[in-house]
């Protein structure tokens, strides 16, 4: 399993940073995109933290600085390699409170897999976001990632 995750988490690495660098050469990143891969950070981010069983600095729907997006992206990764690292039972169940405040049980495996699913969702959007803007789309599927 740590494998299969860290296989994942490199491909979500290298999409999310392809954005990032997309994002520095523009000179106005649209709105709607920033509000996608900022709700792309703040997911993983609070995901991290509900496993580690930390309280999150970010909450869904907080907007990100494009200039601190690196930098969060980094730590996000490396928190998640250190849960896979560290995890010899993906299917423990974890319990957590939703940001609504209602409790949660979910095994780490499908916590994780979350992360990956919405980070691939939110991806697909700002590529729809992109093109709506009259931008090239970045093509952050799995198997073009893969060829």
């Amino acid at each position: 399993m740590k494998v299969f995750f860290n296989q994942l988490f490199d491909y979500n690495f290298y999409c999310n940073k392809k954005i990032i660098e997309a994002a520095a050469e523009l000179d106005v990143v649209p709105q709607k995109s920033i509000a996608l891969f900022s709700e792309i950070l703040n997911l993983h981010h609070i995901y991290n933290e509900r496993i580690a069983k930390r309280e999150p600095k970010f909450k869904f729907g907080q907007v990100q600085d494009v200039s601190t997006w690196g930098d969060i992206h980094y730590e996000n990764q490396r928190n998640t390699f250190d849960i896979t690292s560290e995890s010899e039972d993906f299917e423990k169940r974890m319990d957590y409170e939703n940001s609504e405040g209602q409790l949660r049980i979910h095994t780490m495996q499908d916590m994780l897999f979350h992360i990956i699913n919405e980070s691939t969702h939110y991806r697909a959007l700002i590529d729809i976001d992109f093109k709506a803007n009259g931008l090239e789309p970045l093509r952050t599927n799995y198997i073009t990632y893969k060829q």
